[in-house]
């Protein structure tokens, strides 16, 4: 009888855990687990970010950099707005926005939690103007509005270390914990259990980017053009299947997109169209 009642003590106590981690994202509307503290999530994004930029080659072109800055901070303007009308509370409170473009011929972009993004010189390129550029910094700032990489290495934490508390993973597995984060923000590469979760955050974030984008001014269907030079790119290169990849394959994305557009649509004629912005 006594061990009856304790199991349902501990399932209790297990169950308030599960409700305490639960929050649901803006505009999807889906509801997500995470257990990791948003402190000890930017102390640790800020600490990569730093190693980064130092040991990276950031652009002197003026222009081109004014560009990305200018791209970024409509966006996150746009998601604070978004927030401060309908949501509880600023998902980006506290953070001090840098938007960095570096020297790397890499098709590639990220954005971490503490607000770091930064563009790669060979993005834009693909991304060809301003707009094109917005609906990848839109994406990436999805993912950190989205608290993705925090759900990740809560996914992490529960898979492979047993569920053990960040600040304890730290103290007593520090190696295996950094490379948690840098699978969980993408800076590894890991299949397995979770790349299910990381496909799910994928299309989130092109929703969520899209809805972005388009609040900050850029017309959404650029994002489908984008997409469809991304796939003319990619044509006849060795790439994984889909089954394996973090990302939906570019016929599936570019579907997802065409479908989405008219949700974002609602948004870029609330915010008033600006239309296509110059070339870099």
């Amino acid at each position: 009888m006594r061990r009856a009642a304790g199991s349902t003590i501990f399932a209790l106590a297990g169950l308030l855990v599960v409700l305490a981690g639960c929050s649901e994202i803006g505009i999807t509307g889906r509801k997500q687990f995470n257990l990791i503290p948003d402190s000890i999530i930017n102390s640790m994004s800020l600490q990569q970010y730093g190693q980064f930029i130092s040991g990276s080659k950031v652009s002197a072109d003026v222009q081109k950099t004014a560009m990305v800055k200018r791209v970024g901070s409509k966006i996150v303007q746009a998601v604070e707005e978004y927030s401060q009308k309908n949501l509880s509370a600023n998902p980006f409170a506290g953070y001090q926005w840098e938007f960095n473009l570096v020297e790397d011929p890499n098709v590639n972009a990220f954005a971490m939690p503490g607000g770091k993004v930064v563009v790669y010189t060979g993005l834009l390129p693909v991304a060809k103007s301003e707009t094109g550029l917005a609906v990848v910094v839109g994406h990436e700032i999805a993912h950190v509005f989205a608290r993705h990489g925090s759900e990740r290495m809560t996914q992490g934490l529960l898979v492979q270390m047993g569920g053990i508390a960040v600040s304890e993973a730290l103290k007593t597995q520090p190696d295996a914990t950094k490379n948690l984060f840098m699978t969980s923000y993408g800076m590894g590469t890991q299949i397995g259990l979770l790349l299910p979760y990381s496909r799910l955050h994928e299309s989130e974030a092109d929703r969520l980017g899209l809805v972005f984008m388009a609040m900050a001014g850029y017309d959404p269907h650029e994002a489908v053009i984008f997409w469809q030079r991304m796939a003319e790119q990619s044509k006849g290169k060795s790439r994984p299947p889909e089954i394996l990849s973090t990302h939906p394959a570019d016929e599936t994305r570019i579907r997802n997109l065409e479908n989405l557009i008219p949700e974002a649509m609602g948004y870029y004629k609330a915010a008033g169209a600006q239309g296509q912005t110059p070339k870099p």
